[in-house]
């Protein structure tokens, strides 16, 4: 059996703990261990090449409040991180697939959000963002039933208030952006699960499927 994440091991103490799944090069967490001291940060990210800016910038710079982790964020949030244990949840620009093949292996499904439930504590909260339309809409619909969520109007009120690179380069090309922050139910709601995948989405990444058959 896997042991659970140690954070009071792993950082040296207690203290409120903020995840961000699918870290990137880690701009975000940095900059938030910078601002927030008081808080331990854990970035988890599956591409090591895209990790590698974020351990090395981290390590030079001796922050003692983060660490990263090059790993699959889904195996992570089951069979590492236990229950109620975070007080955050990060997740930003996830890739949005329309086969729902490939969708069910990804991020965005209702066991997963179910998941993020059990792993956060009570009146923890979380926050998503994305740049695909219908990506945006699932993340609002699928968060309904753990959390009382809004969708805000403007940037983030709390710095970092550009938060992702991702978000950076949607801002310059004029794509809209959505910002979602929710507070965990004490109970979640008897809602049905929503569909994870995106049909009639504004921007379409190609399906395995639709590969295979142009190359045929």
């Amino acid at each position: 059996m896997v042991e659970p994440f140690d954070w009071e091991r792993e950082f040296g103490r207690s203290a409120p703990r903020l995840l961000d799944v699918g870290s990137g090069n880690g701009g975000f967490v940095l900059e938030a261990a910078a601002l927030r001291p008081d808080r331990d940060h854990l970035g988890i990210e599956l591409d090591a090449h895209h990790a590698a800016p974020g351990l090395a910038k981290a390590k030079a710079l001796g922050v003692q409040n983060v660490r990263f982790i090059v790993g699959d964020a889904v195996e992570w949030l089951y069979e590492r991180l236990a229950p109620a244990s975070l007080d955050e949840l990060h997740l930003y620009h996830p890739q949005p697939y329309d086969d729902p093949e490939v969708s069910r292996r990804g991020l965005l499904t209702p066991e997963l959000f179910e998941r993020i439930w059990v792993v956060l504590r009570p009146d923890a909260r979380i926050y998503l963002q994305s740049d695909h339309r219908a990506c945006a809409r699932y993340l609002f619909e699928v968060s309904e039933r753990g959390f009382e969520r809004e969708i805000l109007s403007g940037p983030w009120t709390e710095a970092p208030i550009v938060r992702t690179r991702r978000e950076a380069i949607a801002l310059r090309k004029g794509l809209e952006v959505t910002r979602i922050q929710g507070v965990r139910r004490a109970v979640p709601l008897e809602l049905p699960p929503v569909p994870p995948y995106f049909g009639g989405a504004a921007r379409r990444r190609p399906t395995r499927s639709a590969r295979a058959k142009a190359k045929a």
